[in-house]
């Protein structure tokens, strides 16, 4: 814990000179506390009806359903000039917090965000599942990034927590075209996951970086995950997680790949040979084992622009994706393997269409106990 503040503390001092510069600027937001300022807050949101088939080998039905995906509502506003707030609820199954926090933006190099939000690991987290160019996030994001997170901890991919970013050197190109070359974010947060306390001394540092070299469109990112979880006597102990990707969107074309590693704690009894290893007061000591899971995936898609005023988009999808759980002796079996077709369909800008088919490997390619399956799933989202 005292590590992580260290770190947290030092990339603020390193971020917070760079907003020297704004000093006069700072000063006029201060003013505007007791100036006019518009504090009307902005009403927000999106639901996802969901339809998924799951089929066998032999393209049997095994199980289908209808569901709410997501039904999201959200409130912001400014309270004064670079304070903002963000208050997002989801009432699929039952209401609960997704989003709560302040952030504060004195200058494009540096801002405090305080709360619950995403924690920023990955560079496919951070994207709204409404523009998703599938259906939902990648099985490596579900079980790294804390969706349904393979320490057994977390929801949501998000947390509580306090978080630094900002964009430095900024450049502007021959045609125009204005951005960053380095984006980062980094925090401390619980470890527990949404609307959860923390149920150990230690607070999980996080941090990723993206640079733009050159061009806007094209994004190298870099997440890290140092931190503790503790589900229960026997599932506790270090998460650590680190992922390399890199991204190139304009609008039109999206090419996407990413590789994510995470070593997850858990305990184990000692034992001296068949004898078990006991502390001084006769007490079983237990040891620390790593479950080493691993996974990366390619999605590729291009937007079509259709209509007579060519607002309409559609956007044929490849995904692949393998993800290996790892067992619970540090070697990783086997592992799934997702392939995915799919169609993306923007009729209108507040209304978005998939389907997508995934056929899906699960265990060694090849070997007695590799199955086989399909996936059909379709999602509608109106977003207002």
């Amino acid at each position: 814990m005292k590590r992580n503040f260290r770190y947290f503390l030092g990339m603020l001092a390193l971020a917070i000179p760079l907003c020297v510069s704004a000093q006069d600027n700072l000063q006029q937001q201060v003013n505007n506390l007791e100036g006019k300022v518009d504090r009307m807050p902005k009403i927000s949101g999106f639901v996802q009806g969901m339809y998924q088939a799951n089929l066998d080998d032999k393209g049997a039905l095994k199980d289908n359903t209808l569901r709410m995906r997501r039904v999201r509502v959200s409130v912001e506003g400014t309270l004064f000039k670079g304070l903002t707030y963000k208050i997002q609820g989801d009432f699929s199954r039952s209401p609960m917090l997704v989003d709560g926090f302040l952030k504060y933006k004195p200058c494009n190099e540096f801002a405090i965000q305080v709360g619950q939000f995403k924690t920023p690991f990955s560079i496919e987290s951070p994207i709204n599942p409404v523009n998703l160019e599938i259906f939902d996030y990648g099985e490596s994001i579900q079980k790294l990034v804390g969706y349904s997170d393979v320490c057994g901890v977390g929801a949501l991919g998000r947390d509580l927590g306090i978080m630094a970013t900002g964009s430095l050197f900024p450049v502007e190109m021959q045609n125009g075209q204005k951005f960053s070359i380095v984006d980062y974010s980094i925090g401390l947060f619980n470890g527990n996951g949404a609307n959860a306390l923390d149920n150990n001394n230690r607070k999980d540092l996080v941090g990723r970086l993206d640079i733009h070299p050159g061009l806007k469109n094209l994004t190298l990112s870099g997440s890290y995950y140092n931190g503790k979880y503790k589900k229960d006597d026997t599932n506790n102990g270090s998460r650590n997680r680190w992922s390399v990707g890199a991204q190139y969107n304009d609008g039109d074309l999206v090419l996407r790949a990413e590789y994510l590693n995470g070593f997850t704690g858990y305990q184990v009894e000692a034992f001296n040979d068949t004898i078990p290893v006991l502390d001084g007061q006769g007490n079983q000591v237990y040891v620390e084992r790593f479950r080493h899971s691993k996974g990366y995936y390619a999605v590729a898609g291009y937007n079509f622009k259709l209509g007579k005023d060519k607002s309409q988009k559609l956007m044929p999808v490849l995904r692949y994706e393998h993800y290996a759980p790892g067992d619970m002796n540090d070697i990783v079996y086997g592992g799934s393997n997702f392939y995915t077709v799919g169609i993306n369909y923007w009729p209108l800008k507040s209304v978005n269409f998939k389907v997508d088919y995934s056929f899906i490997q699960e265990g060694n390619v090849g070997d007695p106990g590799t199955t086989n399956k399909h996936r059909i799933v379709g999602i509608l989202s109106y977003k207002f």
